[in-house]
């Protein structure tokens, strides 16, 4: 029998803060008591690990509602922008990795900010000076567009000449030529022609990006698209390798890609691939439907048109990827095979589409599959009660509700002001009875859960995470503390449907998924929260990560 205590600190213990504890003992794998302030530590049992929090707090682990952990990883191994800020310095970093690299044919990695470029559209002359002879493909932090050079559209066939293709579309010059930036489908014109991911490189970039999520407190997590998008293939099977492998240290669930230009036949392959790929600790239990883009790149569907620069309607209101009424179709079809449903909604018309469909099931059909809708930017006040009446999760990037360069720059000018006052409604969501669950997007943004708490809490980011100043954004959408953690832990555990072993809390019985701060965000000002660090991590009561 293998035993861990944890003392000298305090405790939340998934839904509110206990404060200070004497001890949480830990036997194989599965927490056993809690010793609150003044009953003492049990009695030392013979080679009982002693974990000393130090005057920090133990917590459950962190579960990452919506996350790309391969996705993330593989960009972590090759041109990484995500740490860098301005044109200059993007720059500067692809022609540092293509030096480092002259063996590799194509330049590949991403991460980039669209804030950092006018009109967050960087252009192919930036990289023709720094690559001018090898293909480069760079998709951004949302994976919604991507950055190319000359030689990459050349060899794509990418003229002037070239239509925007279905759900996609080239950014082009006054002349119509193309300026290097490719959104949504438009990505795939170069990205089918990269050479393929190796099964290698798939199953370091998984190892690359666990260590790094358990390295931020995160023991589980849904990864987001599980199948072939952006030029990326399922990394499914190297979930399944590593499961069999025993090298798969999270539990995860793999939200399943419903591809948007086929109809109900895929239902029965989803259901093939949820049977082959769940293995130990990965189930691909959910299927994960994008409803709409982003509203950066005027692709998020809204219920009136964007505004212009000046404040005048145009005529783009988004696009919604699936027809309604085949969103409903898909929708009845996934919960009737016990799928859970896991929608990607930015804008307000996106979402309302989303909870329509959601709404037009059975309530126990729907009550059951723990549906969720992720990023929810933009909600008409009218679908915000909406969530909590119809039990449908509202998965949170909090990370994102702050007045950044993206928000000020490319957001807030094109909504208006009354729909800026709809953005991120996290308050909102909650005082009408909404299920919240959070994540992090990464890599379009850090996988760091305190800074994402930092901005839920504050409505503003810190310095040191690369964002914004310490202006609230629509402070009274806020939510406390102890109501944030508990989205990123018990809420999102139940979302995963690990609470029936206990995960995502601490208490006796649970599982020991465990993450160790290095202080009590709750004993010092609320603007410091962001400022606490991950001291170890523990899944099963074994440690993965540790300062």
């Amino acid at each position: 029998m293998t035993s861990t205590v944890f003392t000298g600190g305090s405790l939340f213990d998934g839904h509110e803060h206990v404060g200070a504890v004497d001890a949480v003992v830990v036997r194989d794998g599965v927490v056993t008591d809690v010793r609150r302030a003044g009953q003492g530590r049990p009695r030392p049992e013979p080679g009982q690990q002693v974990v000393d929090l130090a005057g920090g707090m133990l917590a459950p682990g962190f579960v990452d509602a919506h996350v790309h952990a391969v996705q993330g990883g593989l960009e972590r191994v090759r041109c990484d922008l995500s740490d860098v800020g301005t044109r200059e310095g993007y720059v500067a970093a692809v022609a540092a990795y293509a030096d480092a690299h002259p063996e590799r044919g194509w330049v590949l990695g991403g991460g980039w900010a669209m804030a950092a470029f006018p009109g967050g559209t960087p252009t192919a002359a930036d990289l023709d000076a720094v690559v001018p002879d090898r293909p480069v493909l760079l998709p951004n932090r949302d994976h919604h567009g991507a950055w190319v050079n000359t030689r990459a559209l050349e060899l794509a066939g990418i003229t002037a000449e070239t239509p925007d293709p279905p759900h996609g579309r080239i950014e082009r010059d006054a002349d119509g030529r193309p300026t290097g930036t490719l959104h949504e489908a438009a990505m795939a014109l170069v990205a089918d022609l990269a050479p393929a991911t190796t099964e290698a490189e798939y199953d370091a970039a998984l190892l690359a990006g666990q260590s790094y999520l358990h390295s931020v407190g995160v023991t589980g997590w849904q990864d987001a698209i599980v199948g072939a998008y952006a030029g990326m293939d399922d990394p499914g099977p190297a979930y399944l390798r590593a499961a069999q492998r025993g090298v798969l240290t999270a539990h995860v669930v793999g939200a399943l890609w419903w591809e948007r230009d086929r109809g109900l036949e895929q239902v029965a392959d989803l259901v093939a691939r949820r049977a082959a790929y769940s293995h130990g600790r990965f189930r691909a239990t959910s299927v994960k439907v994008m409803q709409d883009g982003v509203a950066e790149n005027g692709s998020a569907s809204l219920t009136a048109p964007y505004l212009d620069r000046c404040g005048h309607p145009t005529d783009n209101a988004g696009h919604s990827f699936l027809d309604p009424a085949a969103l409903t179709a898909a929708v009845a079809a996934l919960a009737a095979e016990g799928f859970q449903v896991h929608v990607h909604g930015i804008g307000d018309r996106g979402v309302r589409e989303a909870l329509d469909a959601f709404e037009a099931l059975d309530d126990d059909l729907r009550r059951a599959g723990r549906h969720h809708v992720a990023h929810l930017q933009l909600v008409h006040p009218d679908d915000v009660p909406r969530f909590g009446a119809l039990g449908v999760a509202a998965n949170l990037q909090t990370l994102w509700a702050c007045l950044d360069e993206q928000m000020v720059e490319l957001t807030l000018p094109f909504l208006g002001l009354e729909r800026a006052g709809w953005q991120y409604p996290f308050g909102s969501l909650h005082r009408t009875g909404a299920r919240l669950v959070a994540g992090s997007d990464w890599p379009v943004s850090t996988p760091h859960p305190l800074e994402a708490v930092h901005v839920a809490v504050n409505r503003w980011a810190r310095d040191e995470a690369g964002r914004g100043g310490t202006e609230a954004f629509l402070p009274e959408q806020a939510l406390d503390l102890a109501t944030s953690l508990a989205a990123y832990t018990s809420g999102s555990a139940w979302v995963n449907r690990r609470d029936d072993v206990g995960a995502g809390t601490v208490a006796p019985g649970a599982v020991a998924d465990l993450v160790v701060l290095d202080r009590d965000p709750f004993l010092g000002p609320v603007e410091e929260v962001g400022a606490t660090q991950v001291s170890s991590t523990w899944v099963d009561g074994a440690c993965v990560f540790a300062v």
